[in-house]
C-alpha cells in the first residue's frame, strides 16, 4: 500500500520562490552581468560607490578543479559539449568613490594554477571590499570543489567527484551525478534531480539553520533520505518501503539505486514530484 505524507507549508510558495531564484546569476551572460551591476551601483548601500569588471580566461581541462569564492564570492559551475575551463570572473569592488572602488578593482589578481581558481587582491576593511563570484563552464565529466563564505554555489550538468561548501550562501545542485557531497550553512539548498536513476556514487546533501527544496522525476529509483529535524515538512512521494513517522524519512523509490540524501537540521523541507 502507498503512502503519501503530505504537511502544509504556510510559507511554501514563498520558499520555493527563493531557491528558484538564487542560482539566476548563472543565467546572465556577462554582458548582462556588468548592465545589471552597473545600474545597481552609484550610491551603492546608501553609503558607497561600486565598480564592476568581468575578466575572462580559459584553461586546459585535466585533473579536479578546485574553486575559492573568497569572502562574498561564489561560483557557478556548469557543464558544456568542449574540452576545456572557460572561466568569467566576476569583480565588484566598492568604496567611498567610484576611482577608488576602480583602483581596488585593479589590484585583484585571479589565480588559475596548479588546478585551482582563487583570488588576492587588497586588505578588507569598513567600506572597502571586493569580491569575485565566478561562471565556469566545465567538461561535462569533471571532479570539482567549491567553497564559499556569504556567496552562492551552484552546479548544473555535471558528473564528478565534488565536494561543496557554503557558508551564509545558497547551494544549487541541477541535473548533477556522481559523488557529490554538499553542505551548507545559514542558507537554503535546492537540488532538481533528472533522468530514471542517480548516475554514479551517489548523493550526500545537508543544510542547518536553512530550508531544502528536492525535485524528482515521476518513475525515479534511488534509495533516498529526505526531510528536517527542526521544521515543518512537505513531502509527496509513495512511501510504501521504509516509511517512518516524524519529519524525516527513508524509503526506496522504484527498484531502488544509489543513496540519495538531502536533508536540513533547522528549517522546511519541500518534496516536489514531477509527473509524468
Amino acid at each position: 500500500m502507498t503512502v503519501t505524507t503530505r504537511t502544509t507549508l504556510s510559507t511554501a510558495a514563498a520558499l520555493l520562490a527563493v531557491l528558484a531564484a538564487f542560482p539566476a546569476h548563472a543565467q546572465r551572460t556577462d554582458a548582462e552581468w556588468l548592465e545589471n551591476c552597473r545600474e545597481s551601483g552609484g550610491r551603492w548601500n546608501g553609503s558607497r560607490e561600486q565598480f564592476c569588471e568581468v575578466r575572462p580566461s580559459t584553461l586546459r581541462a585535466g585533473g579536479a578543479l578546485a574553486v575559492d569564492g573568497g569572502q562574498n564570492g561564489g561560483a557557478s559551475v556548469r557543464g558544456w559539449d568542449g574540452t576545456d575551463i572557460r572561466v568569467s570572473a566576476r569583480i565588484q569592488a566598492h568604496a567611498r568613490t567610484e576611482q577608488e572602488a576602480r583602483d581596488i578593482a585593479r589590484q585583484v589578481t585571479i589565480r588559475t594554477d596548479g588546478g585551482s581558481i582563487r583570488a588576492t587582491g587588497p586588505e578588507q576593511a569598513r567600506g572597502r571590499n571586493w569580491s569575485v563570484v565566478y561562471d565556469i563552464q566545465v567538461p561535462r565529466r569533471q571532479d570539482v570543489s567549491v567553497t564559499a563564505n556569504n556567496g552562492p554555489v551552484s552546479v548544473e550538468g555535471v558528473t564528478g567527484r565534488m565536494t561543496l561548501r557554503a557558508q551564509n550562501g545558497p547551494v544549487s545542485l541541477r541535473r548533477v551525478g556522481g559523488a557529490v557531497n554538499a553542505r551548507v550553512q545559514n542558507g537554503p539548498l535546492s537540488v532538481v534531480l533528472d533522468g530514471p536513476r542517480w548516475s554514479g556514487q551517489g548523493l550526500d546533501a545537508e543544510a542547518q539553520n536553512g530550508p531544502v527544496s528536492l525535485t524528482i522525476p515521476g518513475g525515479y529509483n534511488a534509495e533516498l533520505e529526505v526531510g528536517t529535524i527542526n521544521g515543518p515538512s512537505s513531502i509527496d512521494l509513495p512511501l510504501s518501503d521504509g516509511y517512518r513517522s516524524g519529519r524525516r524519512v527513508k524509503t526506496t523509490l522504484g527498484s531502488g539505486g544509489a543513496p540519495v540524501r538531502v536533508v536540513t537540521t533547522n528549517g522546511p523541507a519541500t518534496v516536489r514530484r514531477e509527473r509524468r
